[in-house]
């Protein structure tokens, strides 16, 4: 398995590549910039070793402490961690539930030391419905450039997987196979030696 540092390193040499191949493949810098910035952000900071004690982990500085769950559920090499499409999707829905529960955790905060003119049941009844309905729009309205960025998450993600299974089976290809041992048949004449 190739080393964090070799990681970074085949993600950032592959930029260029994916970069010409998006503007070449779209001819929409709009959808380029996403798909570049998907790849640099899903190979550096949302990789499939975030369930290590990583590079990718330790890059997330002091919000490194909400991927200790995640470290802690999800099996190194599994298909949850490096599984295609399922491993950077389950690692978006996981990101996305933190930044939720970050952004109803900093509401309660803000509510307890302000007086604010809403209360919990209306936020749910008034609030949610329409921040809901806006998502609903944005991924409607920005369908191609929701994708774009998902396909940059998942290029980046898969440059490191690809990185591990291939140096995985080059090092197996390289074992050399173990030898039997060589079992000696006893022979029941004795040796006699000469007079």
């Amino acid at each position: 398995m190739p080393s964090g540092q070799t990681h970074d390193r085949i993600t950032l040499w592959s930029l260029p590549v994916v970069t010409g191949l998006t503007i070449a493949l779209t001819r929409s810098s709009n959808l380029t910039l996403l798909v570049s910035g998907g790849f640099l952000f899903g190979g550096l900071m949302l990789s499939p070793d975030l369930d290590l004690l990583s590079r990718p982990f330790k890059r997330w500085g002091w919000l490194r402490w909400m991927w200790i769950p995640y470290r802690k559920v999800i099996r190194h090499r599994s298909i949850l961690s490096h599984g295609p499409i399922v491993g950077t999707t389950l690692r978006v829905l996981y990101l996305g539930s933190w930044i939720v529960f970050l952004g109803m955790l900093g509401l309660v905060v803000v509510e307890l030391f302000r007086d604010l003119s809403w209360s919990w049941e209306q936020f749910v009844q008034d609030v949610l419905p329409v921040l809901r309905q806006q998502a609903a729009d944005s991924l409607s309205a920005y369908q191609s450039e929701w994708v774009a960025l998902f396909v940059g998450l998942e290029l980046g993600a898969m440059s490191h997987s690809l990185s591990d299974w291939i140096s995985s089976a080059y090092k197996r290809s390289k074992k050399k196979p173990k030898r039997q041992p060589i079992s000696r048949k006893r022979t029941s004449s004795r040796r006699t030696s000469k007079k």
